[in-house]
């Protein structure tokens, strides 16, 4: 990529900036000047990802967290749940209520999401002082990146990257004010409002601020935690979390159990290691990742943001020691990317490697697309996982078409049996994403509500103490495990091989089972 012009390197955003653009900090001598937006191609690479996202997210059935989510929102609002805060649960019922059924209504919150982070990496190389070119390399390094790919479903996991992102861009926005002289302390306003946001979504957002803060304590600039602004921010992000800790407090703090499942789930740090450096994605995203911290971490340009690189590789370790999911780092993405694009158009790079820029984005690009729901489902049914070790959106499919199929089975099941029999029946998934299917698509064959002590679904209740039969789901059955309810009732009959039992003549009361039936 070329080296910025010099006429974009002499632009700034307001006559204040240009004013104030000698002013000198401890930091550095000379503050950096402000390229323009480049409106072009960085929208045009936040188009060409909305439309992509939209038009894949039709595809194929729902995954079982957003018939959790959905279920949760719609059946069961509360302040708050076992494994999360409330805004997503709450999202996907509203969505579901106003556009039943409409996979692309459910799912555009998180493509518009993909889309806009894109266009905020690119804000963020504007900051660090890069120009069209970067601008665009950065747009183009995050649309290239696995956040697309898990973009396709509505969760916490998918939403909560975008949060990261425009935090990353507010905090390098002030510092690069307040580098220049100007004491515009709104972003750190605006950065609170945005954790009220986040902490809605996920409670990972404190781990940014606890490690940026104790960056900046030590490596400058100081004046970040002297800003009554920063602090007016966190109040605000405190007072609006209050609900969805009063019900974690009420319930006896559940999270904090959902912190050892995700730990038992660990497959290892090596795994998490290389999924969290692959999601960046192939090619262009690997290589922006390394490059822009390695940069971030001697660039003299980038002394002033050196803090944040620092909070947010601690983070990383923070993820990595606790045995966190590799999605928490997605949010660590942008800013790296956005580092990457300006240094590589500050440097001068020889015809040749300028040259091999931009088909190493279409490649990465190609690999991309690929690994989105692009096939249609009758074909993705025989379709392989993966190609040469890079996963196809057939992966997708995958999941979500056995899990319909499970509902729609327990649901014709269900159907099925003697009215006088159904009225006294309750249904009961052994985990969760299997009570998620069931109780969605077996709303059409009048199964009103399933029951199970898996995670989440156990704080939604126990069946009616007239229910003295349950038909049970449970895919585990061919592998031999036992049913968890079948010590609690004297007779049983399987209903369909492998996945659906009844059982009769219940022996004690629900309200002794139900307490003995919750499993994380």
């Amino acid at each position: 990529m070329p080296a910025m012009s010099s006429k974009n390197a002499r632009t700034l955003t307001a006559p204040a900036d240009a004013a104030r653009a000698g002013a000198a900090t401890p930091h550095s001598a000379a503050p950096p000047a402000v390229p323009r937006i480049a409106w072009g191609p960085v929208l045009a690479i936040v188009s060409l990802v909305g439309v992509v996202m939209v038009v894949t997210s039709a595809n194929y059935a729902r995954g079982f967290d957003e018939m959790y989510f959905l279920i949760a929102g719609r059946d069961h609002p509360a302040l708050g749940y076992f494994d999360q805060p409330p805004l997503v649960p709450l999202l996907a019922g509203l969505l579901d209520r106003w556009f039943p059924d409409s996979l692309i209504a459910l799912r555009l919150p998180v493509s518009l999401a993909a889309a806009a982070g894109a266009g905020i990496t690119a804000l963020i190389a504007r900051e660090l002082g890069g120009g069209r070119g970067a601008q665009a390399m950065a747009a183009g390094a995050y649309a290239c990146s696995g956040i697309i790919t898990v973009s396709h479903w509505l969760a916490t996991y998918t939403l909560d990257p975008f949060f990261w992102t425009l935090l990353t861009w507010l905090v390098v926005r002030w510092v690069r004010l307040h580098r220049a002289g100007i004491r515009d302390d709104r972003p750190l306003l605006w950065a609170g409002i945005v954790t009220a946001i986040s902490l809605e979504t996920k409670f990972m957002i404190p781990a940014f601020w606890v490690l940026t803060g104790l960056s900046a304590l030590v490596l400058g600039p100081r004046e970040l935690l002297r800003r009554p602004m920063l602090w007016l921010g966190a109040a605000i992000a405190v007072v609006c979390t209050i609900p969805a800790l009063g019900w974690q407090a009420t319930h006896g703090w559940p999270y904090l159990e959902m912190g050892r499942v995700v730990a038992a789930e660990s497959p290892g740090k090596v795994a998490f290691v290389i999924t969290s450096v692959s999601g960046a994605g192939f090619l262009a995203g690997v290589i922006g990742l390394c490059y822009g911290y390695w940069r971030l971490l001697r660039a003299p340009e980038l002394r002033s943001y050196r803090f944040l690189a620092v909070a947010l590789l601690a983070t990383f370790v923070a993820f990595l020691l606790t045995d966190g999911r590799f999605y928490y780092t997605m949010g660590l993405y942008a800013l790296p990317f956005g580092a990457a694009a300006a240094e590589l158009s500050r440097r001068r790079m020889a015809k040749g490697w300028r040259l091999l820029v931009w088909p190493v984005f279409a490649l990465s690009a190609v690999l991309l697309v690929v690994q989105l729901p692009i096939y249609p489902e009758s074909k993705v049914r025989g379709m392989p996982e993966s190609w040469n070790g890079v996963p196809l959106g057939s992966t997708f499919a995958s999941g979500e078409l056995p899990q319909r199929d499970v509902g729609l089975r327990a649901g014709q099941a269900y159907a099925a049996l003697p009215p006088e029999v159904r009225e006294r029946t309750a249904v009961f998934a052994e985990i969760y994403p299997f009570a998620a299917a069931t109780d969605y698509y077996g709303r059409g064959y009048g199964i009103e509500q399933v029951y199970s002590g898996h995670r989440g679904y156990w704080y939604f209740g126990m069946p009616s103490e007239t229910k003295d039969k349950v038909l049970v789901v449970n895919p585990s059955r061919s592998e031999g495990k036992r049913d968890q309810l079948a010590p609690y009732f004297r007779s049983s009959r399987e209903v369909v091989a492998g996945l659906l039992t009844l059982y009769e003549d219940r022996e004690r009361p629900w309200s002794e089972i139900w307490p003995q039936v919750r499993n994380s």
